[in-house]
C-alpha cells in the first residue's frame, strides 16, 4: 500500500482508512470526555488529532500528486469527509468542556510542562475560532461561515488560474503567434514576463489581469466572510485572528515592519527603476516609460548583461547525485545525520522514479523517512513543495512514531545515459525544500499537533530559507559541485558572480513583495473596506510599489496566496530576515560548525511548533531582535560583496 499503509493498495482503500480513523476518533472523543483533567487529556486530544491527520495529510498529498485519477478522486473525497468531521469536533461542546476543565484548574495547569500547556492552549484556540464559546445560534452561524469560506477559497483559487480569451483581431497580427489560438479567439494564460517583445508583455498583462465580475464578487465575499467570522468569535479583524501565535503577534507589528522596510528600500528601489528605464530606452527608444510588465523582464536583462549568468554553464556541475551528496555531507558535518536510499516495497510508491530516503542520526538511529518525488510527469503540479504525510509523536507504548514527508520538485527527466542536471535555481530549491524536511525530521516533539513544520507561518520558512544561504556559499558548494564528465570543481568566481547577479534589482524585487504584503494586510484589516479592492490596489501600488496602476486591470484577482496566506503574506519576508540573522551570526564564519549546528537543532528545530516562535529565535541569537533588526538584516543582504565587485570590475 501507499507509504506502507496496507489499506491503500487501491483507491477504495481510502474509504476503509477513513472509516477506521472515524471509528477510532469516536472512541477517543468518549475517552476525552470521561477522563479527569490532567496531562492525559492533552495526550488523548493529540491521539485524536493524529488519527484524523494520518488520513487527511496523506490524502492532501495524494489528491494533487498521484498519477492515477481514481486515487486522486478518492483522496479528495477523504479530505472533504475528514474536514467535515474536524469542523464538527471543533464545535463539540462536551469535548471542549473536557479541555476547558483542564485549563481552568490552576493546580493541574501549574503541574504541566510548557510544551503540554502550549498544545492544550492551541487545541483550545481551534475551538474558539470555531465559535464554541458562542450561543447556539451564533455557533451555527460560525459553522456556516467556515463552510462558505472553504468553498469560496476553492472557487477563488480556481479563478486565479483560468485563462482569459480575446478576439484575435484585437491584437496586431505579428504578435498573435505568442498565444494559443482557439478558433477566432486567443487564449492568454499568463503574463509572458520573459518575452523580449514589450508589446507581447503589455498585451498579456492587460488581458490576463483584466477585471472579472465573478472573480471580483468571490474575493469580496471571501474577505467579508473572513471578517464576519473573526468578529463573531471576538477579534477586531481577520488579521488579528490570523496573527495569533505568530512571531509578529499582531497586525500593528506587521505594519511597522513593512513600513520601515519600505522606507529603507525606497532609495535603492528608485535606483533599480532608473537602471531598468535606461535599459528600456536603449532597447526601445520610442517608449521608455517603465511599466509593471517591464520589471521582471528588464531586471533579467540587466542581470544577464552585467554578469552573463548562463544556466547552461552551471548545470554540468550540479548533477542531482552531486547535489544529494552535498546535502548529505553538510547534514553529516552540522548535525551528525546521514541520508540512506532504501528499497521500497510493491505499491509503496506512486511512480517508479520516486526514491525513499532513511534519515539516520549517528547515535540516535533512524529519525524518519523522506520520499523524493523529484521528476516532471503529466498531471503533476509544477510547484516545489514539502508535504507532511505523517507527523512524529511519542506513542502510548513509549515508542516514537517516525515522521514521513514527501519532497516534490519538477526536475527535467535526464537524457539517456546522462545524469539529471540542475540549474542553479533548481539546486537552491532542492536545498530549500530539504530545509523543511530536516525541520520535520528533527522537530521531534511529544505531540504530533506541533511536530516539525506545524508551527507559525512566519517561522515555518526560516529553516528552508536558511538552507538557501548554505546553497549560495562557496565553501559549501565547493564540497560537491563537480563537472559530471571531467570531475573538475566549479570555479570560485562562477559562484561569486552567481551570488552577485542575484542582487541586481533585488531592492525593486523586495519592494514588490512589500507591496503584496501591504495589500494583503489592508484586505484583511478593518471592514467595511474604505474603497473597492481594485481602488485599494491602485492606491497601494502607486504609494508602496511606485510603478503606475494600469486602468481596467485587477491583479488581486490572480493573487492566489490570499487563500493559503490570508493576512500572512508578510511571513516570507520576516522568515528571510530571521534566516539572514541566523546565517550571519551563527554560520557565516564557518558553515560546518558542529557546535552551531547542535545549537540550531536544540533551539530552533527541536520544538516544532511546541514553543513560542520568538522564544526560539531568542534562544538561537541569544538576544531579542527588534523590527529594526529584521529590516536591517534584509537590507544589508542587498549590498554587493566588495571583493567580487573589484574582481569583476
Amino acid at each position: 500500500g501507499l507509504f506502507g499503509v496496507p489499506e491503500l493498495s487501491c483507491p477504495e482503500g481510502f474509504q476503509e482508512a477513513q472509516d477506521k480513523a472515524l471509528q477510532e476518533s469516536e472512541q477517543l472523543v468518549q475517552k476525552a470526555c470521561s477522563t479527569p483533567p490532567g496531562p492525559e487529556t492533552v495526550m488523548i486530544f493529540d491521539q485524536l488529532s493524529d488519527s484524523l491527520c494520518r488520513v487527511a495529510d496523506l490524502a492532501d498529498f495524494v489528491k494533487v500528486a498521484h498519477p492515477d485519477f481514481a486515487f486522486r478522486e478518492a483522496a479528495e473525497e477523504a479530505c472533504r469527509n475528514i474536514g467535515t468531521v474536524v469542523e464538527k469536533l471543533n464545535t463539540d461542546i462536551e469535548l471542549c468542556q473536557s479541555l476547558r476543565r483542564l485549563l481552568a484548574d490552576e493546580t493541574v495547569l501549574s503541574s504541566l510542562d510548557p510544551e503540554t500547556r502550549r498544545v492544550a492552549e492551541l487545541f483550545m484556540f481551534d475551538f474558539e475560532i470555531s465559535g464554541i464559546h458562542l450561543d447556539e445560534e451564533k455557533r451555527k452561524k460560525a459553522v456556516e461561515l467556515n463552510v462558505r469560506i472553504l468553498d469560496l477559497c476553492n472557487e477563488f483559487l480556481i479563478g486565479t488560474h483560468i485563462p482569459n480569451k480575446i478576439d484575435k483581431h484585437v491584437l496586431p497580427e505579428h504578435i498573435r503567434y505568442n498565444f494559443t489560438a482557439e478558433g477566432n479567439y486567443l487564449r492568454i494564460a499568463g503574463l509572458h514576463a520573459d518575452c523580449p517583445d514589450d508589446l507581447v508583455r503589455e498585451a498579456a498583462y492587460k488581458i490576463f489581469l483584466h477585471s472579472n465580475a465573478q472573480q471580483l464578487a468571490r474575493l469580496e465575499e471571501l474577505l467579508a466572510s473572513r471578517n464576519s467570522l473573526a468578529q463573531l468569535v471576538g477579534y477586531d479583524t481577520f488579521a488579528h485572528r490570523a496573527l495569533q501565535g505568530t512571531m509578529a503577534k499582531n497586525p500593528e507589528t506587521v505594519r511597522q515592519f513593512l513600513e520601515k522596510l519600505s522606507e529603507q528600500l525606497s532609495k535603492r528601489t528608485q535606483k533599480d527603476f532608473e537602471m531598468m528605464t535606461k535599459m528600456k530606452m536603449k532597447l526601445n527608444p520610442h517608449n521608455s516609460m517603465l511599466m509593471p510588465w517591464d520589471h521582471p523582464y528588464y531586471s533579467g536583462v540587466l542581470r544577464a548583461e552585467r554578469y552573463n549568468i548562463d544556466p547552461g554553464l552551471y548545470c554540468p556541475f550540479f548533477s542531482l547525485g552531486a547535489c544529494m551528496e552535498g546535502l548529505n555531507s553538510l547534514f553529516s558535518q552540522l548535525l551528525g545525520i546521514s541520508l540512506y536510499a532504501e528499497q521500497t516495497k510493491r505499491g509503496e510508491i506512486w511512480s517508479e522514479d520516486v526514491r525513499k530516503l532513511a534519515v539516520v542520526h549517528e547515535t540516535e538511529g533512524l529519525l524518519g523517512y523522506i520520499y523524493c518525488d523529484f521528476f516532471q510527469r503529466p498531471d503533476k503540479p509544477h510547484q516545489d513543495c514539502h508535504f507532511t504525510v505523517r507527523g512524529g509523536r511519542l506513542k502510548e507504548n513509549g515508542e516514537y512514531q517516525l515522521p514521513v514527508v514527501v519532497l516534490m520538485l519538477s526536475l527535467p527527466n535526464s537524457a539517456r545515459g546522462a545524469p539529471t542536471l540542475l540549474s542553479p535555481g533548481m539546486m537552491e530549491n532542492l536545498f530549500h525544500e530539504m530545509g523543511h524536511a530536516m525541520h520535520s525530521m528533527l522537530g521531534r516533539t511529544r505531540y504530533q499537533h506541533v511536530t516539525g513544520t506545524r508551527c507559525a507561518t512566519d517561522f515555518a520558512e526560516v529553516p528552508s530559507i536558511l538552507m538557501e544561504y548554505f546553497a549560495n556559499d562557496y565553501r559549501v558548494v565547493n564540497q560537491f559541485a563537480r563537472h559530471y564528465k571531467t570531475g573538475q570543481p566549479l570555479p570560485k568566481n562562477m559562484v561569486s558572480r552567481l551570488c552577485e547577479s542575484k542582487k541586481v534589482c533585488a531592492a525593486a524585487d523586495m519592494q514588490l513583495q512589500v507591496f503584496y504584503a501591504v495589500l494583503d494586510q489592508i484586505y484583511h484589516g478593518k471592514h467595511p473596506l474604505k474603497m473597492s479592492t481594485t481602488e485599494i490596489l491602485k492606491e497601494t501600488q502607486e504609494k508602496v510599489y511606485g510603478l503606475p496602476y494600469v486602468p481596467n486591470t485587477a491583479w488581486q484577482l490572480r493573487f492566489s496566496h490570499l487563500v493559503g496566506y490570508g493576512a500572512k503574506y508578510y511571513s516570507y519576508l520576516m522568515s528571510r530576515a530571521v534566516a539572514s540573522m541566523v546565517w550571519k551570526q551563527c554560520f557565516a564564519q564557518n558553515p560546518f560548525d558542529r557546535a552551531m549546528g547542535e545549537r540550531y537543532r536544540r533551539e530552533m528545530l527541536a520544538h516544532g511548533g511546541g514553543k513560542e516562535p520568538m522564544l526560539m529565535v531568542q534562544g538561537m541569537l541569544q538576544k531579542s531582535p527588534s523590527v529594526e533588526d529584521f529590516v536591517d538584516a534584509l537590507v544589508s543582504d542587498l549590498d554587493h560583496d566588495f571583493e567580487t565587485f573589484i574582481m569583476d570590475s
